[in-house]
């Protein structure tokens, strides 16, 4: 019995996380579109107060916009990375084979890229865009086949 409980412990664990990682998606999206722009702006600042450490003031050229742009489509990869390795974890802590994880973590990415950007719908100033899902949906194959590499090594 013991061993059954130690078994299930990873797979618990590991489904947690993939719940609190789309709990955080999901406050991101639940943003209005000023507070999201404000995000974004504020890491804008970051990486030009970083820029300006290494190469003079004057040599700087900041196109605000497509530099923001940049910033949310590489959030968008980012998180869904991060999802496609937590989720395709979880079904093989699961017992699930890895090559059949793979697929429905994939899977599971996808669907849950589309719902959150039909969710956007729904917040003040937001909306749905299919490239967003595109974007997450490659974030979370590169995760899912980083995670597979590493376990195949």
């Amino acid at each position: 019995m013991q061993a059954i409980v130690k078994k299930r412990i990873p797979a618990l664990v590991s489904w947690t996380l993939v719940i609190v990682w789309m709990a955080v998606i999901f406050s991101f999206s639940a943003q209005p579109a000023h507070e999201s722009d404000g995000l974004s702006k504020s890491v804008i600042l970051f990486i030009i107060g970083l820029a300006k450490r290494v190469m003079p003031l004057s040599d700087l050229a900041v196109d605000i916009a497509t530099l923001n742009h940049l910033i949310r489509k590489v959030a968008h990869f980012t998180v869904y990375l991060v999802l496609g390795v937590l989720t395709v974890n979880s079904l093989k802590a699961s017992g699930v084979p890895i090559f059949k994880a793979a697929i429905w973590a994939l899977a599971i990415c996808i669907v849950y890229a589309a719902t959150d950007e039909i969710h956007q719908m729904f917040v003040p100033g937001r909306y749905a865009q299919v490239k967003d899902v595109l974007i997450d949906s490659v974030g979370a194959v590169v995760g899912i086949c980083g995670y597979y590499s590493v376990m195949k090594a």
